[in-house]
């Protein structure tokens, strides 16, 4: 028996007795994870929230002892926020760098480009809030960690709100790039389905600054709800406006699609103007959301956050990427394996608990049922980031089953109080 061999059965002989964590066995080397991620450009602020969720999950299965009893390595690439970038880094961390798995970049644009590249290939991708990016490629082995599940449910868990307080129109605005107008035509499309009448429409320029004729529109327009599919820069200026001008009694329900206000920065710069607005998000700090391994989560996450300088929160996006390696754990548990088909036949036939609550896939890789919050901001005020962490702040209206709280309406009566 070599002498390597003695050392190894003696350390793990003695961590079991003492009741501490494994160590990586490192049979066969490294398990080697790959991934772009937009750590600069626009979308930086997400992409490293993202991966810090990602890293607190590598750090914590090695020190259970690894994946199959193999030390997990990332390798991880700036794609600079651009969808030009990733198709020349995935290439190069398949045939260069020859890693075992791939996780997707965070968001939609910089995940597009890649897809028909892994079909062909035929590989496993956990995919990471990505919208509807499968939808064209249709490929088996997509697995998208993030809450949205059937297309739709997004726009129509707004709308039913909207309607169930006595809303028989809506007003749609969107900016005119791929995301936002992909879901004003979802939300338009169930506008109809419910014979709701579309008083309004208004797609905007990404560049927009200035939104007060848009909102004097709306106001004009008397919709009973407004629909707004929004980036981080319009969302604010868009708030601005509305609260400058408001957009009058006849609104029961504001907002939907608003990307941004979930980041801490701008939550904390918004303040107070987020009173009233129902908003989607992904995790809130409800009782309802409490899952087993979410506290403990959130304590390592939120301390390494601010020597990392990243979102200090990190509610939005950070939890599901570290459930995206809970999944790759489970699967490889089960099937011993990281065979790719293996692994995706698992995924697919399988319910997971996650620290963001159970997760299942449909046949085309997104959640087999939405588990997108609607929640309305309540008693925000000014310059405090702190009220954040507390429940109450953002209280749940769907899903049912983590609802917190029932819709305060007209919207000019909530913004207020």
């Amino acid at each position: 028996m070599g002498m390597g061999r003695i050392r190894r059965r003696t350390a793990v002989a003695g961590a079991l007795a003492a009741g501490l964590p494994l160590p990586a066995l490192a049979q066969g080397g490294p398990i080697k994870i790959g991934m772009s991620m937009p750590l600069t450009g626009g979308l930086a602020a997400g992409g490293k929230s993202a991966l810090l969720g990602i890293e607190v999950w590598r750090d914590d299965i090695n020190e259970k002892g690894g994946l199959l009893g193999r030390k997990v390595e990332m390798i991880v690439y700036d794609d600079k926020s651009s969808a030009a970038e990733t198709p020349a880094i995935y290439s190069k961390l398949l045939d260069v760098d020859k890693v075992d798995l791939i996780f997707a970049p965070y968001a939609t644009v910089p995940t597009a480009p890649i897809m028909p590249m892994v079909k062909q290939r035929d590989l496993l991708l956990m995919g990471n809030f990505s919208f509807q990016v499968n939808r064209t490629v249709k490929h088996d082995k997509w697995f998208n960690n993030a809450p949205w599940g059937p297309a739709d449910s997004w726009a129509r868990a707004f709308v039913e709100l909207g309607m169930k307080s006595g809303a028989e129109s809506i007003a749609l605005i969107g900016a005119d790039q791929e995301f936002a107008q992909n879901l004003l035509k979802i939300a338009k499309a169930i506008a109809e389905e419910k014979k709701l009448k579309v008083v309004y429409e208004q797609s905007y320029p990404p560049a927009t600054v200035e939104f007060s004729a848009m909102v004097r529109a709306i106001r004009a327009a008397r919709p009973g709800m407004v629909f707004v599919c929004s980036y981080p820069p319009d969302s604010a200026g868009l708030l601005r406006a509305v609260n400058e001008i408001g957009v009058g009694e006849s609104v029961k329900v504001f907002g939907g699609g608003m990307v941004g206000l979930q980041f801490s920065a701008v939550a904390e710069a918004m303040g107070s103007l987020l009173n009233g607005v129902v908003n989607y998000n992904s995790y809130l700090p409800e009782k309802s959301m409490e899952f087993p391994g979410s506290k403990e989560f959130f304590a390592k996450y939120q301390k390494r956050a601010v020597e990392a300088k990243v979102d200090p929160l990190g509610y939005y996006l950070a939890p599901f990427g570290y459930a995206m390696g809970q999944m790759i754990e489970q699967a490889a548990a089960a099937t011993k394996s990281i065979d790719h088909k293996k692994l995706a036949d698992f995924l697919r036939s399988s319910e997971m608990p996650t620290i963001v609550g159970p997760i299942a896939f449909a046949a085309d890789g997104e959640r087999k049922e939405s588990a997108t919050l609607m929640a309305q901001y309540r008693g925000v005020v000014d310059k405090n980031l702190e009220q954040f962490r507390n429940p109450g702040k953002q209280i749940i209206l769907f899903p049912e089953k983590w609802k917190t709280g029932d819709l305060v309406q007209p919207f000019e009566k909530a913004r207020k109080g």
